[in-house]
């Protein structure tokens, strides 16, 4: 089976989540099948594996109406999408086309690196289901990443497509480091800052928290830090890193108390494998994604309770109970890995064609 999979959404200045998504997931799929990937800038190659490249259109020009045509022309049996937005009129291969999460239904705002025109056009597809229903319906199969979205699919009736999960899973995971090792006061938050991620809260729950530091690891403009600073009791307790390398982030999980989010709504949720997989203890809003991704390993409490969340953190205070949160997380962390990703995404692949070839 010759699997064509999509790489034209990899960033060209830094590795982000779908980024992530479609380096790794191409990387353990060659290790099982014919793969090739699309990219539309060279600049994407420092991202992405050292795996046979098409360089085709961007998936954001005009001639993305019409990229089929020139799919058709490379052979492949089936084609693998991390997004939903792909072309497909006249293709005569198989497609599997992924949506991640609804959250943009209920948070529109687009990603800010999206050029103004395509921003406009990002609020308008999300201000109905219709739009998304048309594109998922062209494809053989719909993937998503969780039996949350999966769920959410379904009782919207996003797709009349069979819908299956190919699972999100750590970078490069670590040994996880020593569960009985003493951690620093120190607290981290992986994420951006919209409001729906609900960073206020944590910031106002440290002023119950003398003696510990929240480093905020995302970049952020300085208009937002000033905003999040003036929120808080006391300044001095947040430490601001505008983006942290691989190596900085597993250094600070491996001596911090605790990752922390109190996301009202989340797509999904990787900061909490990736903590997990280091066995950092994770305190996470009680909300059905966190419920799913961490299956009990966390230490969930109501997004709208600074106090809750303070004493949560309190609790990891007991070095039994640390222990315990750090060796739950990384066992839970043990069952993602890309390389079963990829062996769902090719069963996937494998099934889209023998239904085609079957002229299903």
């Amino acid at each position: 089976m010759k699997l064509l999979i999509d790489a034209r959404y990899t960033r060209t200045d830094q590795f982000d989540g779908i980024s992530r998504y479609g380096a790794n997931l191409i990387a353990a799929a060659a290790r099982l099948a014919d793969v090739r990937m699309l990219i539309h800038d060279e600049r994407q190659l420092q991202f992405l594996p050292d795996v046979p490249w098409v360089k085709i259109n961007s998936p954001l020009s005009p001639a993305e109406l019409f990229v089929a045509g020139r799919i058709n022309k490379l052979g492949a049996d089936v084609v693998f999408c991390p997004m939903q937005t792909m072309g497909s009129f006249g293709r005569r291969y198989g497609l599997i086309l992924t949506i991640h999460d609804l959250i943009y239904y209920r948070h529109p705002k687009p990603p800010g690196f999206l050029p103004l025109p395509v921003q406009w056009l990002w609020r308008l597809y999300h201000k109905a289901y219709w739009p998304q229903r048309m594109l998922l319906n062209r494809a053989d199969m719909v993937a998503t990443i969780s039996r949350t979205t999966q769920s959410l699919l379904e009782q919207t009736r996003l797709t009349r497509r069979q819908i299956r999960i190919v699972s999100n899973a750590p970078h490069s995971p670590d040994a996880p480091r020593d569960p009985h090792a003493p951690a620093d006061r120190e607290l981290l938050y992986m994420g951006s800052y919209m409001p729906y991620k609900n960073v206020e809260t944590l910031i106002v729950g440290m002023a119950l928290l003398p003696g510990y530091r929240l480093h905020l690891l995302s970049p952020l403009p300085d208009a937002r830090a000033a905003e999040l600073s003036a929120a808080a009791a006391d300044p001095g307790q947040l430490v601001f890193h505008h983006g942290v390398s691989d190596g900085e982030y597993r250094d600070l999980l491996h001596r911090a108390t605790a990752l922390v989010t109190l996301s009202r709504d989340e797509g999904y949720g990787l900061p909490l494998i990736e903590a997990m997989a280091a066995g950092t203890p994770v305190i996470a809003s009680d909300i059905p994604i966190f419920r799913e991704v961490a299956a009990g390993a966390a230490l969930h409490v109501d997004p709208d309770d600074p106090a809750a969340f303070a004493a949560a953190v309190r609790t990891l205070e007991d070095p039994d109970r640390r222990a315990r949160a750090s060796k739950e997380g990384a066992q839970r962390a043990a069952e993602f890995s890309w390389d079963h990703s990829a062996a769902q995404l090719v069963a996937m692949a494998e099934e889209v064609l023998q239904r085609r070839q079957a002229g299903g």
